[in-house]
Parts: structure tokens; sequence; C-alpha cells
């Protein structure tokens, strides 16, 4: 076990499948206590019993990002556990290409719950999570971004778009804000990523869409967007917020 985030706690939402899962697994590996936050109870628990294989330590928080009290009931649970908090990490989302889709097809209660999950549980988890950053001297927030806030599509998502459009501001005005406090707030921009998430959308005709529109030839795995949330929850990133990494092979480059 490498020791790039010895002594470090860090809350990570949607932690029990996918990026959240592989986040949770990379930085216990690197030495954090990891605050597993998930709405599925099972799967939050598969996620630690795996760190704990693994010879790391984790808990798991479960209840609905969305809703206030369930965030802040999940960070206290937390930091109860392990005395302190350093990194809040934003990786729960959705993407539903079933119901959110145009604007001229998405009903009001889908528009609503992606919202919901992708930027008011942000609000939530900065709102309660920033004392206790504050308490520890400081630490790094992470975004959990999209390359659809930088580009359109022909096949649109535009709750989801609006969504991730909306964190790129929200990354900025609390960089500035608590700067002073010594926390760090900057942005992850993935492309199409192999999570059970996007399982059921990747058809084999639509896998090699992707891979032929991207120059790196492939779909990212969860992992290699762990380790890009790994740098900015370390201090190896030290002088780094506001900021957006753009991980998506490419794509936006052409």
């Amino acid at each position: 076990m490498a020791d790039r985030l010895k002594g470090k706690v860090a809350f990570i939402t949607g932690a029990g499948m996918g990026m959240g899962r592989e986040a949770s697994l990379l930085f216990a590996e690197e030495g954090a206590k990891v605050i597993v936050a998930d709405i599925d109870p099972k799967a939050a628990s598969e996620t630690v019993s795996l760190v704990d294989k693994k010879g790391g330590q984790a808990v798991a928080v479960t209840g609905d990002v969305a809703l206030e009290a369930d965030v802040e009931r999940m960070l206290a649970e937390g930091t109860r556990r392990f005395g302190a908090l350093h990194v809040l990490y934003n990786n729960a989302g959705v993407l539903w290409k079933d119901r959110d889709r145009s604007v001229l097809e998405t009903d009001e209660k889908w528009w609503d719950r992606v919202m919901a999950i992708n930027l008011k549980s942000v609000f939530w988890v900065t709102k309660h999570g920033i004392p206790t950053l504050k308490a520890a001297g400081g630490g790094s927030i992470i975004m959990m971004g999209s390359v659809s806030a930088l580009a359109g599509f022909t096949r649109a998502q535009d709750a989801y778009t609006a969504a991730k459009g909306a964190l790129i501001s929200l990354t900025k005005s609390l960089a500035i804000q608590f700067a002073r406090d010594q926390i760090r707030c900057n942005v992850i921009h993935p492309g199409i990523v192999d999570t059970p998430l996007q399982a059921p959308y990747l058809t084999d005709a639509i896998r090699k869409e992707f891979e032929t529109g991207i120059p790196l030839g492939r779909i990212a795995r969860p992992r290699e967007i762990a380790y890009v949330a790994l740098f900015l929850a370390s201090d190896e990133s030290s002088f780094m917020t506001g900021a957006e990494l753009v991980v998506d092979g490419g794509f936006t480059a052409g």
C-alpha cells in the first residue's frame, strides 16, 4: 500500500459501483480512510468489503445524495468514525439516456431528478462538508463533470448537460471563496467510461461509434478516472484550484 493519501479521510459519493468504487479502492490503497456513500446499502457494503480485503479502512454510509438531511447525516456518521475529513469527492451522478433526452422530449420529473442527483447533491455535500474541511486545516473538493458540459451532441441529454455545465461555475465559485482556507476545488471532465451505469446503452454499434470518434481509439476504464481524482485529492495538486481536467482520450481536441 502506498501513501499518497496517508492520513487523509475521503468522502466519496456514488461509491457503490463504477468510478466511485474504483476511487474508493484506489484511495484506500494510497492510505486514505474512505467514507463510502451510496443510496444502495448492499453496494456500499460490497465496496467496503473489497477495501477491507486489500487491507484498507472504509465505512459505508447510505442515503440519497439529493436530500440535504441524508447528506448531512452521512457526512456526520463518516466523520465521527474517522475523526476528520480532508477530501470531498462528488462522484455520484446519473446519465439516463432513455429518460433524459432533448428539451423537447424530457419530462419534468426526470429533469428534476437528474438535476437533483447531479447538481443539488454537490450543493449539499459542499455545504455540510466544507466546515469539516476547514476544521482539518484545508482539503480538496473534486467535482465530476463531463465532456457533455464542453460540447454539444446530436444524441442529447439536456438535463445532464445543464447540470454538468453548472458544476463548472460552482467549482470556480468555491475555489475562490475558500482558497484562503486552503480548500481547493477542481472538476474532472471524463469522456465515455465503461461503467455499469453505461453498460445497458453500450451496444456493439454504439461502442464502435464511440471508439471511432475517440483519438485514442477506446472507451475509458473507471480506474483511469480514479487516478485523476487521486492526483486532485493528494498534496501533489496543492497549487491547483478552480481548474478543469479533461480526460476524454482526445475527443474534445478533435
